[in-house]
Order: C-alpha cells, then sequence, then structure tokens
C-alpha cells in the first residue's frame, strides 16, 4: 500500500510541476530548431546526432505562421527552397496546438515543452519529437568554428 501511494504521489508531481506553454511563450519558437530524438509510444528512442535539415520557424504576433525546412552550409548560409508548411496556433484548455496545412495535406501536433533553448511536439501517431535551439554553421578557411 505504502508503494501505491508513493507512486501515485510522484505522477501527482509530475503532472503538476509540468511547465505549461502559455502564449507570451511562442515567440521563443521563431528561428532555427535542430531535432534531437523522437519517442515513440512504446517507450523506444531514435536519437538524431548529425541532421542535415533544420526547421526554420516564422510565427507572427497573431500566431500565423511557416515552417520550412532549411539545409545548413559550412559559411553559414542555407539551401531553402519554396516549399513551407502553413501553421496557425490554437489555444485550447491548457494546451498549444500546431496545425499546418500544404496543398497536399493538414495535421495538428500539440506543442509540449517551449523552453528559449528547446521544444517538443507530439503528433497523432504519439511520436514525441523533441528539438534543440540551432544556429547557422560557421566554420572559417582553417577549419576552426566561428562563435
Amino acid at each position: 500500500m505504502k508503494k501505491c501511494i508513493s507512486i501515485l504521489f510522484v505522477s501527482f508531481l509530475f503532472v503538476a510541476c509540468q511547465q505549461k506553454v502559455n502564449r507570451e511563450d511562442i515567440p521563443k519558437i521563431n528561428g532555427y530548431w535542430e531535432i534531437e530524438k523522437v519517442a515513440f509510444k512504446e517507450g523506444q528512442e531514435k536519437g538524431y546526432t548529425i541532421n542535415e535539415s533544420y526547421d526554420f520557424f516564422s510565427i507572427e504576433k497573431n500566431f500565423v505562421g511557416i515552417r520550412k525546412k532549411v539545409m545548413p552550409q559550412l559559411d553559414g548560409t542555407f539551401i531553402v527552397n519554396d516549399t513551407y508548411e502553413n501553421v496557425k496556433i490554437r489555444f485550447t484548455d491548457d494546451k498549444v496546438f500546431f496545425d499546418y496545412s500544404t496543398k497536399f495535406a493538414k495535421w495538428t501536433e500539440e506543442l509540449v515543452e517551449l523552453e528559449k533553448d528547446k521544444m517538443a511536439f507530439r503528433n497523432a501517431e504519439n511520436k514525441e519529437y523533441f528539438y534543440k535551439k540551432a544556429a547557422p554553421i560557421k566554420i572559417t578557411g582553417d577549419g576552426k568554428k566561428t562563435k
């Protein structure tokens, strides 16, 4: 019985202490994001150590914007194309949803975590995508990374 109560207490603390995403936090999304890992509903995780592309978010004050895939280059630039996803952010109760749309598809992901340097989304298949803030890669002629 003690074990059961302890487990319930720890579970309650975890849920109660979980940080909520607020409207005021949304500007933190703007910029480049690199996927760190994907957690599957079965419990497995897939880590990403090197990414060929970043997600670039540009969200306006009216909670509408775009998400675009970009490919970082060693000189600090990005290869981009004309493809992007429209994004509308929707707030319901204590949750934040990103409604994506293209000419070909529509889907929704829940924003479950947002801090200045990390965020996470959960999709309809209960996969969680964990991102870290990224920046352009800038390597000088001598092979050293610039600051």
